[in-house]
């Protein structure tokens, strides 16, 4: 890659993540702020127990005031402490990495799932244009797309568990040859009816449409030259990365019921049960790595647009 290519990526990078880190700080601090409001006060108990174990001398010097508290928290995030869990004891930060790759397998094949129904679609209307076919494809999206998750999650373990046998009752749970079921089950599940589909087929038709009544494919078309070549990187590669940016917070909200139907152990499921059991340090925990995906993803889509089209950095 030339010189003159990476320095917009870099200028790109480095404004971003300076956005997210304002970004994860407003974050945490309007989250801290609910959870510091909502009846007990944990927090409290919870910097006096962080500076009692550290110093059994300190529970007297914790900040009373919630700014105190909150300040506290931040320096301890900074030197990458995010707490320990009321519940378990252990480090927050060490058992949100534990679930959250589970949660990464569930979102990224989810998101596959998805891609792999709807850009197909999508690239046919686009082409052939509203016919019978497509039109039945599209309302096909759409009805898929309706689908309640929880309800499409129950429907499908009843089948697996009481018509087949196939489907292990919890994550780890041997269920012989067909162990591979218990992942491919969920990540099915959420890549049909995370709402997605419709969307990304409405959206990538229409901007696949868009181009192709441009003026240098019509020319390209009539040259006889490859049409999907020329329209590829406008047509296709910025809409697609787009829609996943866009959709990224409703998959990791789908996640949160599917790990709770299938009892998967994600991110989704261990902070409902961190809500459950009022665990607010690991709910701080999930909420920040939460937001850096969201983030990554948002980023993930600049860097393709710029290098697609570099003169957009200067905007």
């Amino acid at each position: 890659m030339k010189l003159s290519a990476v320095r917009p990526i870099t200028v790109l990078v480095t404004r971003e993540l300076g956005i997210a880190a304002l970004l994860l700080l407003g974050v945490s601090f309007v989250v801290f702020v609910i959870l510091y409001l909502s009846p007990g006060n944990p927090f409290a108990t919870l910097v006096t127990r962080i500076e009692t174990a550290a110093d059994p001398g300190a529970a007297a010097a914790a900040p009373a005031t919630w700014y105190g508290q909150y300040f506290t928290w931040l320096k301890n995030l900074f030197k990458g402490n995010l707490g320990n869990s009321i519940r378990t004891g252990l480090p927050v930060l060490q058992e949100v990495v534990r679930v959250g790759i589970n949660t990464l397998y569930l979102t990224i094949g989810s998101l596959l799932v998805t891609l792999l129904i709807a850009v197909p679609i999508a690239v046919f209307s686009a082409r052939r244009g509203m016919t019978p076919t497509s039109w039945s494809m599209t309302v096909f999206t759409y009805v898929v797309s309706a689908l309640p998750v929880f309800w499409l999650g129950y429907i499908v373990i009843y089948i697996s568990i009481h018509r087949f046998g196939l489907f292990p009752l919890a994550f780890g749970s041997s269920a012989g040859p067909w162990n591979w079921f218990y992942f491919l089950l969920p990540v099915l599940v959420l890549g049909i009816s995370n709402g997605t589909i419709s969307e990304v087929v409405r959206y990538l038709r229409e901007e696949m449409k868009r181009v192709f009544a441009e003026e240098y494919i019509v020319t390209a078309r009539a040259k006889g030259a490859s049409v999907w070549k020329h329209s590829f990187k406008e047509g296709f590669l910025i809409p697609i990365t787009e829609i996943i940016a866009a959709k990224i917070p409703f998959i990791l909200g789908g996640a949160v019921v599917v790990e709770q139907v299938f009892n998967w152990p994600g991110m989704g499921r261990m902070a409902w049960q961190a809500a459950q059991d009022r665990d607010y340090p690991l709910i701080m925990g999930i909420t920040l790595v939460a937001a850096i995906i969201v983030r990554m993803g948002s980023l993930m889509q600049r860097v393709v647009h710029i290098i697609v089209n570099p003169r957009a950095s200067k905007e």
